[in-house]
């Protein structure tokens, strides 16, 4: 096929291109829209582009039946040729097009053949092209490349057998809409699974039960770890004292193993406990450290996030019995040697955070070097990087620098090569990116499929949030990651919508508005400052304290509702913990220096921002010097004297006409130096009266001080008749020095009066700032609804805070801490009053909570349920997941209950978004399913996506008018197409005031009244940007810009999972019958660790019987749900001579209805009424519809949908009743890049994509998660794992 380069209308036949032989049609592809020319007698032929199968319209028939008559009776008058060459095609993929087989004189003339379905298609040994072959030939040569070849028969006769000669063709159809409908269905994949499954130790059974109950991802629970050949010296005396549970003991035993292998670096393996909040990877840290000792390894290095956390270290070292081992806090001891003697610190934990990591002392010695010296060389003691998360961006995004914590973990890791490294984190591995700095694992480098880290990462983004899932399920197999979760039963989740009340609204939108007017005002001041570059620093300080702004609104907004939320659960007799990021100390400590320490009311933290913004960043001219008083005209002739040069009006230095023509080698300032000098210094004989050029009287000369020349006193006019003593200046110069003073007068005035208005226009602003209606700080705001510090505990980072005053008017600012508590221990004394129950309201920021326990502990006095109120939601999961994971952990004896605040304002969605796209994604990797992440809740809030990134640009398009929106704006109806032109220019003038569309113009002429501009492309794509900025817009445009922006976003991901291309993660495989066939076969053994990938083939019978379909409408009937409309229906059309038939009954969703299909089972997409009745019609004959849902029954179960002359022959699966399913299981890192070789040279774009399943077999319920291969794939998949099955077997 080829492609015309004019493009004729899409049926009519029209001349061929001189690339097709005698005849051939073109028609326009019913896929792409690209014109296709097919070749003489061919109805059916798939498009070489987007692959579709298709037929020629019936009325191109005709004409297709001519031509191809024409080119037999042609072929029929050639004499046939001595041997047969096997016709060959070279372009098309299988399945191509289906022509006859010409002989070869015609070679030159004829297009090259398609796959021919009546001989057996070989590839040619030394080309590759497939061949067409003829039954029972035996050698023949290749039609490309010349070569004789020879088949074995014998070898090919279970794979080929001869097909009986085709029946005469059908009479021509249209595809088969139902088959492309059921064929989209199988590309999608089945059902998202549930998510987890109770865990217990699969191959231990030292130690007692978790005291909570512990679930893992069901994916990763489809991995057996390997067996556990570590013996524990501790074991006894862990058996008899019951400090660790089976799982703590499970991870040591496994630790321990994987210690005792090297990589194939040289270095040590490390291992990764990748276990949620809450499980007790303290105490696990302890007992490995114990475990250790006893081998005579007593150093560790313990690196955790903070140096309160070193209290919970000791106690864990206590629980597990070992006392004796010492904690040395780092940063409590000098920069000199560990182990001298003014130290003495020669064995025990040496406990750092990861910022001592990195610091140095004043002299230039840095704690690295030092912990690596008191390590010495050799040293195989433990490394534990403790919430290892905190070392990430060691490979950041593009345009960043890694980190220096992230260098400092790499480096240390570098020098210690024997360490036995273990890295602890709930998120550790929430984005693949992350893994940057555990070399240990080594999942990347010598030895495995990718070259190094980069090379990795590439891999899984490609593969996508399934390649991550992979990853944690390979790890777990090879026995270097555990993962169990605190099961969240129990703990509910809520997310509380807090509307804006009409004060906050009122308050919201005359901010909204200001942040505009302030824009515009500082465009404009800038511009009077034009002889200055653009200030770029302004316009990144305006924009960020214009989020950090509208971000303080958002979080006052909810203050009402979180009140209200907390005192409701205190009434029920549970208590609350407030969790927000930042707690305004910044402000609330700007502002009381400002004001002093007493102050009518709290702090409003956006006023306060927005009032230093301003203070600081206004752009004002330059203040003038003042003129001193009327400056004398001596001292300007002095000065004028010293420098000739005089001022212009601008004040800039400019050269001034010279009384003496200076010489022409001279530049002006030299001879303008020299000529002064001459005139002071020079023989007498040169001195002569400039008025009349006469030397007499030279005593009597008057030399002017200004302009250095000389006159006789009588010789000026007037003449000057007394004796001139001290400085004289001539008549001239004495009127220049007049007009200069004037002229620089009037100019400083000018000067003088831009700044004063400059000025004044500032001190407006900040007046428009201090009257503005703007809420308190909401960390003291809440404090005190909920009665002040007495009744709440604050565990934070700030040092001071303001506290209302007995009385009742105004308030105080005072320090956290008592006389009796330092500062460093504050945190720690309130969280120990709430823990007994002094107090019953905590409030967490992150700074202050990072590994504070706050569930309700058995232990503790305070034992009643946890309500946690999220009043902002961190900018990152990991950290939603550290905050979740403060109330939410082992041995306590209630769940939390969480209730995650957000106002209704469409931007500030995007803080829950950002959260949702890193819980999937933390859900993904960290725990082997991304669906683990406790909030199942938030998934309709990822926007950050690259389907969120398309929408953006669609819609940006649209509001720009160079394209139209592919739906209808909110509040604006289709039928009045004024309401939508209506919106765009709204939206338009609100993304100009927002900074997002740049360099506007108003138009004229035709346009009159129009804005046009532009959006930079960095911004085209920036949900972040575009989510952030349009929180400073009002409410109401606003959220019909955000609406606008989600029901794009849902267009794309609709028409994406149509398409087969949406990326859902792990699939169920589901089916009435699953059985596993034959023996699994190893197809890859891992050296390390004995692990192995395994291709596992089921057998799958999807179909309904007559009998249960009819049972499930009856109960439908029975149960009082049904609709008028539910039945068997049939298709209206024919195809094949054969109608299709279905059971259609509403479902729970109104107005849409499930489709059961005789041959596939329930689909997953609903249909509308209206698709039902366009498509099908309802059968009132019971036994109509029995006969043709049995028929269909039995024939699905031999052959596909598309009949038996399918042009994929026994490959295809589509709509087939019984279906084979080949899965690889087991570790997949090291076979990744076959994989994916292999997969890229399927046909059907669905089979191209890496897509993980899984699959439980009905008879014994064994699962296998793994990689699906489509079963057109799996011979080249086991080929290229240089695994090649005997032919015979």
């Amino acid at each position: 096929m080829s492609q015309p380069s004019a493009p004729p209308p899409p049926i009519a036949p029209a001349p061929p291109p001189s690339t097709v032989g005698a005849g051939g049609v073109q028609v326009r592809c019913a896929g792409c829209k690209l014109i296709l020319t097919v070749a003489p007698g061919v109805t059916e032929f798939v498009c070489p582009t987007c692959q579709l199968p298709q037929m020629l319209p019936p009325e191109l028939m005709k004409v297709q039946f001519k031509t191809s008559a024409a080119a037999a009776a042609a072929a029929a008058t050639t004499p046939p040729p001595p041997p047969p060459p096997a016709s060959y095609s070279p372009s098309l993929p299988p399945p191509p097009l289906i022509l006859p087989a010409p002989p070869s004189s015609q070679q030159q003339h004829v297009p090259a053949h398609g796959i021919d379905p009546t001989k057996i298609q070989v590839p040619c040994a030394h080309c590759k092209a497939i061949l067409n072959v003829p039954h029972g030939l035996a050698r023949f040569t290749c039609p490309q490349c010349n070569v004789d070849l020879a088949v074995d028969l014998s070898k090919l006769k279970q794979f080929y057998q001869p097909r009986p000669t085709p029946p005469p063709p059908p009479p021509p159809e249209e595809i088969n809409e139902v088959a492309i409908e059921v064929e989209r269905e199988e590309d999608e994949g089945g059902l998202v699974g549930e998510t987890f499954t109770d865990y217990r130790p699969p191959k231990l059974s030292i130690g007692p039960p978790h005291p909570d109950p512990i679930v893992e991802t069901s994916s990763l629970s489809a991995v057996q770890p390997p067996e556990p050949t570590y013996d524990l010296t501790i074991r006894d005396d862990l058996e008899s004292s019951k400090a660790l549970s089976c799982l703590q003991i499970e991870t040591l035993v496994y630790a321990c193993q994987r210690h005792l292998q090297h990589l194939p670096t040289g270095t040590r393996a490390g291992f990764f406990v990748g276990d949620g909040a809450g499980v007790g990877k303290g105490r696990t840290i302890a007992g490995l450290i114990w475990e250790n000792w006893h081998h005579g390894r007593r150093k560790s290095l313990w690196i955790s996030v903070g140096s309160d956390l070193k209290f919970d270290a000791r106690r864990d070292l206590d629980d597990v019995g070992a006392n004796c081992i010492e904690v040395h806090a780092l940063n409590k001891l000098p920069y000199s040697k560990l182990d001298s003697k003014s130290v003495g610190i020669k064995e025990g934990v040496v406990f750092l955070t990861y910022s001592s990591l990195i610091a140095s002392s004043e002299k230039g010695r840095s704690r690295l070097l030092q912990l690596v010296q008191w390590c010495a060389s050799g040293f195989d003691g433990l490394v534990i990087f403790d919430e290892c998360h905190k070392a990430k961006n060691l490979v950041p995004e593009a345009g960043s620098q890694p980190t220096r914590t992230g260098e400092a973990v790499l480096d240390l890791q570098a020098r210690l090569p024997e360490a036995r490294v273990v890295y602890c984190s709930a998120t550790g591995a929430s984005e693949p990116r992350n893994m940057g700095y555990m070399v240990r694992l080594g999942l990347w480098g010598a030895g495995t499929s990718f070259i190094n880290f980069r090379d990795f990462l590439n891999a899984l983004e490609k593969g996508g949030v399934g390649a991550l899932e992979l990853v944690a399920m390979d790890m777990k197999a090879r026995g270097m990651y555990v993962c169990r979760t605190l099961s969240y039963k129990g703990a509910e989740f809520e997310v509380v919508e807090a509307p804006l009340e009409d004060e906050m609204m009122e308050m919201y939108k005359k901010a909204a508005e200001f942040w505009a007017e302030l824009r515009v005002e500082l465009l404009s001041a800038s511009a009077v400052l034009s002889n200055e570059k653009p200030n770029s620093q302004l316009w990144r300080l305006y924009w960020a304290s214009h989020q950090r702004f509208f971000r303080h609104m958002c979080m006052s907004a909810k203050v009402p509702a979180t009140v209200r939320l907390a005192k409701q659960a205190l009434n029920e007799d549970k208590c609350v913990v407030i969790g927000l990021q930042s707690t305004g100390e910044a402000r609330t400590e700007e502002a009381v220096t400002k004001y002093g320490i007493e102050l009518d009311d709290f702090i409003s933290g956006p006023r306060e921002l927005l009032l230093k913004f301003v203070e600081e960043n206004y752009p004002l001219p330059e203040k003038p010097e003042p003129l001193q008083g009327e400056e004398s005209v001596k001292e300007l002739q002095r000065k004028r004297h010293s420098a000739t040069p005089g001022v212009s009006i601008k004040g800039r230095v400019r050269k001034v006409a010279k009384w003496k023509p200076a010489s022409d080698g001279e530049s002006d300032e030299e001879s303008d130096t020299d000529s002064a000098h001459e005139s002071t210094e020079s023989d007498d004989e040169f001195q002569i009266c400039d008025i009349c050029n006469c030397e007499e009287d030279r005593k009597k000369l008057l030399q002017c001080s200004c302009c250095s020349q000389l006159f006789h006193p009588a010789c000026l006019v007037p003449p000057v008749m007394e004796i001139v003593t001290g400085d004289w200046s001539c008549h001239s110069c004495k009127e220049k020095t007049e007009e200069y003073l004037q002229a620089r007068h009037a100019y400083l005035t000018e000067l003088l009066k831009r700044y004063e208005a400059a000025m004044e226009r500032k001190t407006k602003i900040l007046e428009i700032i201090r009257t503005l209606g703007l809420p308190n700080n909401p960390l003291d705001d809440i404090i005190d609804q909920l009665g002040g510090p007495e009744k709440v505990s604050e565990i934070t980072g700030r040092r001071g805070m303001l506290v209302r005053a007995a009385s009742g008017k105004g308030v105080t600012y005072q320090a956290r801490n008592t006389k009796d508590i330092t500062m460093e221990m504050v945190n720690m004394h309130e969280k120990q009053l709430f823990m007994d129950g002094k107090k019953l309201v905590a409030i967490i920021s992150e700074a202050g909570s990072a590994g504070v326990s706050l569930q309700a502990d058995r232990r503790a006095t305070n034992q009643k349920r946890r309500v946690h109120l999220t009043l902002e939601l961190p900018w990152s999961a990991d950290r939603a997941i550290q905050q979740f994971g403060r109330t939410h952990r082992s041995n306590q004896a209630s769940a939390p209950e969480y209730r995650l605040l957000f106002t209704n304002l469409g931007g500030e969605r995007r803080f829950a978004s950002i959260v949702a796209k890193r819980l999937e994604s933390l859900g993904a990797l960290t725990q082997g399913d991304r669906r683990a992440g406790p909030t199942l809740s938030f998934g309709a809030y990822n926007y950050d996506s690259a389907y969120g990134k398309r929408a953006l640009v669609v819609m940006y398009k649209g509001i720009m008018e160079q394209d139209s929106l592919p739906v209808v704006p909110p509040g604006c109806s289709s039928e009045k197409p004024e309401t939508i032109q209506d919106f765009i220019v709204k939206a338009k003038a609100a993304l100009v005031s927002v900074g997002i569309v740049r360099d506007t113009v108003l138009a004229n002429g035709k346009d009159s009244g129009k804005l046009s501009g532009r959006i930079v492309d960095s911004d085209m794509h920036d949900i972040g940007r575009f989510l952030n900025r349009i929180l400073g817009l009002p409410p109401d445009i606003q959220n019909r810009l955000f609406e606008l922006f989600i029901s794009i976003l849902d267009l794309l991901i609709q028409n994406a999972r149509i398409e087969g291309n949406l990326d859902s993660g792990i699939v169920d495989i589901k089916a009435n019958v699953i059985e596993l066939q034959g023996t699994p076969k190893t197809v890859h053994e891992d050296q390390m660790s004995g692990a192995s990938t395994v291709l596992f083939t089921f057998t799958l019978d999807r179909g309904v019987t007559w009998e249960s379909a009819s049972t499930m409408l009856d109960e439908k009937q029975k149960d009082g749900l049904s609709s008028a409309n539910d039945g068997f229906y049939e298709s209206r059309r024919e195809w094949l001579g054969r109608r299709h038939f279905i059971l259609a009954f509403e479902s729970s969703a109104s107005g849409m209805y499930k489709i059961v299909r005789p041959a596939v089972g329930e689909s997953i997409r609903e249909m509308t009424l209206s698709e039902l009745k366009n498509k099908y019609r309802k059968l009132s004959s019971l036994e109509k519809a029995r006969s043709g849902w049995e028929d269909e029954y039995e024939v699905s179960s031999k052959q596909c949908m598309h009949g038996p002359n399918c042009k994929l022959g026994d490959y295809c699966q589509t709509g087939r009743r019984i279906q084979e399913v080949n899965v690889l299981g087991g570790i997949i890192l090291p076979v990744w890049g076959t994989i994916e070789k292999a997969l890229s040279k399927q046909a059907r774009q669905s089979h191209k994509r890496l897509r993980v399943v899984r699959i439980e077999t009905t008879a014994d319920n064994r699962r296998i998660v793994g990689l699906l291969v489509p079963n057109a794939a799996v011979e080249s998949v086991l080929q290229d794992l240089a695994w090649v099955q005997d032919i015979d077997d």
